[in-house]
């Protein structure tokens, strides 16, 4: 009988063993998945190009000294659209005509929506609603838990930049904000896909408009930096660039920071429409730059990542890839993480421009990343939407 009761209490420890070291692998498992989530950007979703309507590129939380890839999707075309993330689903667009949702955590295909021509434009998602335009120069709406087709609205032209929003002035209810190769930025109605203005530039719109202070800017292809009221689409502004606009103009603090053609990045006070000044680069700049509280970061086709001074544009350092930089920055912390023509995707530290990491992709990134959830996100010229988590 001794053996037996021996036999029986070995297995009583054995087990409590076991579960001690369940409960324990557990709450290392839980542990490691918020320290995963504090580590890489505490907010869940980047709903838009750039993060928000003022495209400031800045993510909360820190970025981690290391990446590793968490997943990777193929596409069977470029990816040069920057990705949205909301409710744990990345929505991005592929040249080979499809918008993709994919999962967050693993990036099993959820759904896709073929629009019959390139989708360089980068979504964006309002409750639950996708919003995204084809180089056909039709405007999109999906539902994005399934997506069904809302509505579409048809331009005269490509859109090949981002989608934004922001809300009806006084009305209630969101306004989609879209340029077009038709020279025109349009306004049109969240929920039904009515137009409500448009507002006529003199040559194309290729980046994305920026909101605030009940103003969008943009900047176009007849070299003007338009400053235009959201309420009704008049004109607030026209402040001459020097060249023509490839990128997107960010609007933060009652100032646009923008580049242009010729190499020369903008600082332009939205109160006086002046040129606060000017930062003299070696190429043109097709980059979006990413704020901070006091710095300002652009790429550039010199290969260069620039940092420069908000109040002053003095540059504070270079960063120099072996391709050009048209991907746009984002900052995380007291890091930077940007893509380069070299096929490389980057940390950089704010503080001096030194790489922290790089993963070589091998192809030209010039999609911006998104950084949610745990994760940073962005595609590339192979065709393929690549997930980062942290590690090393």
């Amino acid at each position: 009988m001794r053996s037996v009761y021996f036999v029986i209490f070995c297995l009583l420890v054995a087990g409590i063993v076991i579960a001690a070291w369940m409960w324990s692998r557990q709450t290392r498992l839980e542990r490691e998945a918020v320290a995963v989530h504090r580590a890489l950007g505490m907010q869940n979703e980047w709903p838009m190009f750039h993060g928000g309507p003022g495209l400031e590129g800045k993510a909360m939380g820190e970025l981690p000294a290391a990446l590793k890839l968490a997943w990777r999707f193929e596409t069977d075309d470029a990816v040069v659209s920057s990705a949205a993330v909301a409710g744990g689903v990345v929505y991005v667009g592929s040249c080979d005509g499809n918008l993709y949702a994919l999962d967050l955590a693993d990036g099993t295909e959820r759904w896709r929506f073929d629009t019959q021509d390139a989708v360089e434009s980068s979504p964006c998602v309002v409750d639950g609603t996708v919003y995204v335009g084809s180089a056909n120069g039709i405007l999109f709406a999906f539902d994005g838990a399934k997506g069904i087709l809302e509505w579409k609205y048809e331009t005269g032209a490509q859109i090949l930049g981002g989608v934004n929003r922001t809300d009806a002035q006084g009305e209630g209810g969101v306004r989609i904000l879209a340029g077009s190769y038709d020279n025109n930025l349009y306004c049109i109605d969240a929920a039904t896909g009515e137009e409500v203005w448009i507002y006529a530039s003199d040559h194309y719109i290729n980046g994305m408009p920026s909101v605030s202070e009940g103003l969008v800017v943009f900047g176009g292809c007849d070299a003007v930096v338009h400053f235009v009221s959201v309420a009704d689409g008049e004109t607030a502004a026209r402040v001459e660039a020097g060249s023509y606009i490839a990128g997107s103009a960010v609007f933060a603090d009652g100032r646009v920071y923008v580049g242009q053609y010729e190499g020369e990045f903008l600082c332009v006070d939205a109160a006086t429409q002046t040129v606060l000044w000017r930062y003299e680069g070696e190429d043109a700049f097709f980059s979006t730059a990413a704020l901070s509280d006091e710095r300002v970061v652009v790429g550039g086709q010199d290969q260069l990542l620039h940092c420069l001074r908000c109040d002053t544009g003095e540059k504070l350092w270079t960063f120099p890839t072996q391709g050009a930089v048209d991907s746009s920055p984002v900052i995380v912390g007291d890091k930077v993480v940007v893509g380069s023509d070299d096929g490389f995707l980057y940390i950089v530290s704010l503080e001096a421009g030194e790489e922290i990491w790089r993963y070589e992709i091998g192809e030209p990134v010039k999609a911006a990343p998104a950084v949610a959830g745990g994760r940073v996100i962005i595609g590339a010229e192979d065709g393929v939407i690549y997930a980062f988590e942290p590690g090393g």
